[in-house]
């Protein structure tokens, strides 16, 4: 098997391997002419960011900075906008719906390491090599999710379709469809309703409406 086959079986491989880091250096690459570029040279960075990302649907806007690790293991729906500093460990797939709104600060990540300091520092390959290894597991993220600032959500997590994640919450486990959540580690406060509409907040609501 190839690395990035293995990285796709959820099993150990190297992230040093040739090939990997081909695809790693390129996008490193790419992520500092995207953070070296104006906010209003959108054909340019809408040309870098189609270099990048596997995936990025129509209507989408990153504020910048950006570090993508691999870019092309990540695909994004439509009208998703991200703030400043967003961070994609993508070393297995990450998926992120439609209408998805970060703020800024937020973290994807993939990547596990072995818990025991030995194995983290090396292990046997079958063919008898001593190399650093590690695996990943895929993050997916639904339609409509609003992440408040430096939601950091780890390895293996699936999030519903319109969650809201409060500020500064570490997703270590999935959140249902519908939920409020936040917290260290994150947790469901509670599911959004109807008492949620800005309908029953008249004072911030002011002379706007709410489309049926």
């Amino acid at each position: 098997m190839r690395e990035e086959e293995k990285i796709r079986a959820g099993i150990l491989f190297s992230p040093a391997d040739a090939e990997l880091k081909a695809i790693k250096l390129k996008t490193h690459n790419l992520n500092v002419d995207y953070n070296n570029t104006y906010e209003d040279e959108e054909e340019k960075r809408a040309a870098i960011l189609s270099e990048i990302i596997g995936e990025f649907g129509e209507g989408g806007r990153i504020q910048g900075p950006i570090a993508f690790h691999y870019g092309k293991h990540t695909k994004i729906g439509k009208n998703f906008f991200a703030n400043f500093n967003l961070t994609i460990q993508d070393d297995a797939e990450v998926t992120i719906g439609d209408n998805c709104n970060f703020g800024p600060n937020v973290t994807i990540v993939t990547p596990v390491h072995p818990m025991l300091p030995n194995e983290r520092r090396e292990m046997l390959t079958a063919d008898g090599e001593k190399k650093l290894l590690c695996y990943a597991r895929p993050v997916h993220i639904g339609n409509d999710c609003w992440f408040g600032a430096s939601v950091t959500v780890c390895p293996g997590v699936t999030i519903g379709d319109n969650c809201v994640i409060g500020a500064g919450s570490v997703v270590t486990r999935d959140i249902p469809a519908g939920s409020f959540a936040a917290g260290v580690p994150c947790r469901v406060i509670r599911a959004l309703t109807e008492a949620d509409s800005m309908r029953n907040r008249p004072h911030i609501l002011a002379d706007n409406s709410v489309i049926e």
